[in-house]
């Protein structure tokens, strides 16, 4: 194919995709890829039916086009990711107004797509319907009213389907991927790390000196906070299970708590007198431990995972039990309800990976 096109070299798009594709295959537990092959684009797209066609201007060159259909991994049930098949037949998307396509070429295995695998995400897609919603890759077509990023770009971003071959990503929310990074490196940039940031910076207020206690230290949104709390300069208690407390402690947590027994509250007081910022992901009976082992009055427990299951607590409790702060975040609301926030995370987020020389999978990402 030709290789020394630029984007005015072409009207729409020019895209090649071989026929033989290296067949969809999860990875470790913690990426999926699928690598469906090489191709030049363009600077815009033009949507014929499912296909997406191209005119380039320079003679000799022949128009090619985006398959219509692709590889895919498709939840069946409501019983589980077991229930997950690869189908060879599902449609390409088509982006729409404020959309882009991209190829796939890393995807993200997180715990909501667990969640939703099982049926318990809140307004969740319902089976039969394409897995995964994290992903990298470059984009191949741009919907009306895109100006950017252009086709061409490595890209990261959050959508449905992404568990497939190509996936349909909104324009304003898709991340580029830093210069010299894989696609693999920048998952987590739109998920993972903005939550665990979110939760420190504008929503806990951690300042160099507090405390705070991070559950779930070895999943992905807690390693990244275990990070970046210590980059704040506070102290930082995490918990895990004990066959991964090595990990955490790497990461830099100053100590670590057995998540599967003990009275953590007890340990968090007798170890530092409470937490101004409790990470709460897990739910459950977890949560009652959280509320126990914030400070008085001043103490932040941010809630973003519900993995345990759902714990209640009354005004009663607030009144004469807990007098903390709970604050709820979820990363596409925040994303929805407060962009400028977001943006402002993001800005923090990309300038911590310059000076720190972090990727956001770097360090190994165990399963809680």
């Amino acid at each position: 194919m030709p290789t020394d096109l630029t984007p005015d070299d072409v009207d729409t798009l020019h895209v090649t995709v071989p026929a033989d594709v290296d067949p969809v295959q999860l990875g470790s537990g913690r990426f999926l890829f699928a690598v469906a092959g090489v191709y030049m684009v363009g600077a815009a797209a033009r949507a014929t039916g499912r296909s997406l066609s191209c005119t380039p201007r320079k003679k000799g060159r022949s128009p090619m086009s985006i398959p219509a259909t692709m590889r895919a991994l498709q939840q069946t049930s409501l019983k589980g990711p077991q229930d997950m098949r690869l189908i060879t037949d599902a449609p390409v998307p088509s982006p729409g107004r404020g959309e882009i396509l991209i190829r796939v070429t890393a995807a993200g295995v997180n715990f909501a797509d667990i969640s939703k695998a099982h049926g318990t995400f809140l307004d969740g897609p319902r089976p039969p319907y394409l897995a995964g919603f994290e992903a990298a890759g470059e984009i191949v077509a741009v919907g009306e009213a895109v100006t950017g990023p252009l086709p061409g770009t490595r890209v990261v971003g959050v959508g449905n389907g992404a568990f497939a071959e190509y996936m349909v990503l909104p324009a304003a929310a898709a991340v580029p991927v830093p210069a010299g990074w894989a696609e693999q490196q920048a998952l987590g940039l739109v998920v993972n790390w903005p939550t665990a940031l979110a939760a420190l910076k504008p929503l806990g207020g951690v300042t160099a000196g507090q405390t705070v206690l991070v559950h779930a230290a070895a999943g992905g949104t807690g390693q990244a906070a275990v990070k970046m709390a210590k980059h704040y300069g506070a102290t930082v208690i995490a918990t895990a299970s004990p066959s991964k407390h090595d990990t955490v402690l790497v990461l830099g947590a100053d100590h670590v708590l057995d998540s599967l027994g003990g009275d953590i509250a007890a340990e968090v007081l007798r170890l530092t007198g409470g937490a101004d910022v409790v990470l709460e992901s897990t739910g459950g009976i977890t949560f009652d431990a959280s509320l126990a082992a914030a400070k008085r009055v001043t103490g932040r427990v941010i809630v973003y995972g519900v993995a345990g299951g759902e714990a209640p607590i009354t005004n009663w409790e607030l009144v004469y039990k807990h007098q903390i702060h709970i604050i709820g975040l979820n990363i596409g609301t925040l994303i929805q309800a407060a962009p400028q926030m977001f943006g402002e995370v993001m800005g923090e987020m990309f300038a911590l990976y310059k000076v720190r020389r972090w990727s956001s999978s770097s360090g190994p990402c165990l399963p809680q």
